[in-house]
């Protein structure tokens, strides 16, 4: 048996290896190709992508795991040799349903259509990518097709990231949270608005880069194993466990954009770089869902990057970066306006407490796309019509709404948001358990100390990978099923305090 199973971790890692070369080719596209360079672009993707597929479907993988099926009930559920063929089954069993044809046309679309919506958000003008995103409908819904038995269309797409969960599940904690959420956004818009001009004045570029990398290397990002870049739209990306990028965006006239956007990127490499190394070249060497992943991002960036102890210990740092900006900025003025709560139009510079708002309106835009109740047509109107609902506010252009976030330019419509509001959710639950294991957390973070509560979550969530689901990392970790107690008493405890409520 543990020759079949050399063989098969053989035939995964030579896949393995392949994604890495394809995500290689897509961060390149994203970062430092030039623009003539898409149409080639797309076509190396798409033949790559066909082979990963041939790869994925290859008989011989599902031979190999019939003859294991036996050993892998004879071994422990939490093993690596069991987890790692359970996992691979499981990636087997949902390839073979995928035609090579339509992972080849799928591919080589994405890549026109991420140019296409770089040229549109450069014209303002949605109608410049329109084409390519009902297309992008269309494959997502043929997609779908290909695993019947599903409640709703969403719900195979859904599992591509957050396996387990449905639109069922989501729909109901989303209007769980929504309750819970619209009452404290209303409470905090009926207070005094919090003076955040400090965080507008000219911040030199080479400067901000240089203060979050110092942040993100004290907080554990391992820059041996990492390197930062600038594109349009930050995200990390992962060649193997000993190369894990990520990239930020930068806003001269605003010091939150870069510097908390490096500290949420950085929260997702950190769960790469803290994954078992034994686990490299194999599927389960990757964040399990991404909720998880989320958790995170959202953890350090909000948990601790947005916290007081944190700028207890960073903040004159800050002010020695940029002195002329910050040095007769209080400490307290800072804090303040680095929490500031304000309907605003863009996702990823959303306050804590919108935030979620802007996810689910997205989500629920997905639902009536694939449901066909919404036209591709029509979505800039139905998006800055949600937004004057949700959050009272309408978006100028198409650059400031609906060709904001990557996501529909770049992969499926359909199971790309949820992530997000269930990231923040965990991040909260996991703050928590990590908290009650070792209570000097917080303290340590005000000394600019965090191995402790790095520590805790390598070994809780990092290490195992994609070991074990979502659902039984949450309940490991945290005692506990998912649960939005310990956010909601996170949110109101801190903005409580912030806007005297």
């Amino acid at each position: 048996m543990e020759t079949i199973l050399e063989e098969l971790t053989t035939h995964l890692g030579e896949i393995n290896d392949l994604e890495s070369i394809n995500a290689l080719l897509e961060w390149d596209q994203i970062t430092y190709m030039p623009p003539q360079g898409a149409t080639a672009r797309g076509r190396q993707m798409a033949t790559l992508s066909t082979l990963v597929h041939t790869k994925h479907t290859d008989p011989a993988i599902g031979r190999l795991l019939e003859k294991l099926h036996t050993y892998e009930e004879q071994l422990p559920y939490e093993s690596d040799e069991a987890s790692l063929i359970r996992v691979a089954r499981r990636d087997y069993e949902q390839w073979i349903r995928v035609p090579s044809a339509f992972i080849a046309e799928f591919s080589n679309h994405l890549s026109e259509s991420y140019t296409a919506w770089l040229a549109a958000r450069e014209a303002n003008n949605f109608t410049v990518v329109q084409p390519y995103v009902e297309k992008t409908l269309e494959l997502s819904r043929q997609y779908s097709t290909f695993f019947p038995g599903h409640d709703h269309s969403i719900d195979p797409l859904i599992n591509l990231s957050d396996y387990g969960m449905s639109a069922a599940t989501i729909r109901s904690l989303f209007t769980e949270l929504r309750q819970h959420l619209v009452p404290i956004v209303h409470a905090i818009s009926e207070q005094p608005a919090i003076d955040d001009s400090c965080l507008h004045q000219y911040f030199p570029e080479d400067q901000q880069l240089a203060f979050g990398n110092e942040v993100i290397q004290r907080l554990g990002y391992d820059f041996e194993r990492g390197r930062q870049d600038k594109t349009v739209h930050p995200f990390m990306t992962k060649f193997s466990l000993g190369d894990v990028r990520i990239t930020t965006r930068i806003d001269e006239n605003y010091l939150n954009e870069a510097l908390f956007s490096t500290i949420h990127e950085a929260g997702h490499a950190l769960y790469e770089q803290g994954i078992n190394r034994a686990f490299e070249r194999t599927p389960l060497a990757v964040g399990t869902s991404s909720g998880v992943h989320e958790s995170q991002s959202r953890l350090w960036e909000n948990m601790v990057g947005r916290s007081e102890p944190f700028w207890h210990y960073f903040y004159p740092r800050l002010q020695a970066a940029f002195p002329q900006q910050l040095a007769h900025v209080p400490i307290t003025t800072f804090y303040r306006a680095i929490n500031k709560v304000a309907c605003s139009l863009i996702r990823t510079d959303a306050d804590e407490v919108t935030y979620n708002l802007h996810a689910m309106l997205r989500f629920d835009l997905e639902l009536a796309l694939l449901e066909g109740t919404l036209h591709i047509c029509d979505l800039p109107e139905a998006w800055n019509a949600r937004y004057q609902t949700d959050l009272g506010i309408v978006p100028s252009d198409d650059r400031m709404g609906v060709l904001q976030d990557i996501h529909w330019y770049m992969g499926y419509i359909g199971g790309a948001f949820q992530g997000y509001t269930i990231g923040n959710i965990l991040s909260a639950q996991f703050f928590e358990a990590a908290q009650k294991a070792h209570p000097t957390i917080t303290s340590e973070i005000a000394q600019g100390e965090f191995d402790t509560l790095h520590n805790w979550l390598r070994m809780h969530i990092y290490a195992h990978g994609r070991k074990f689901t979502a659902d039984e990392i949450v309940a490991q970790a945290t005692g506990q099923p998912l649960s939005i107690e310990p956010y909601m008493n996170y949110l109101r405890s801190k903005y409580e305090k912030l806007y005297i409520l």
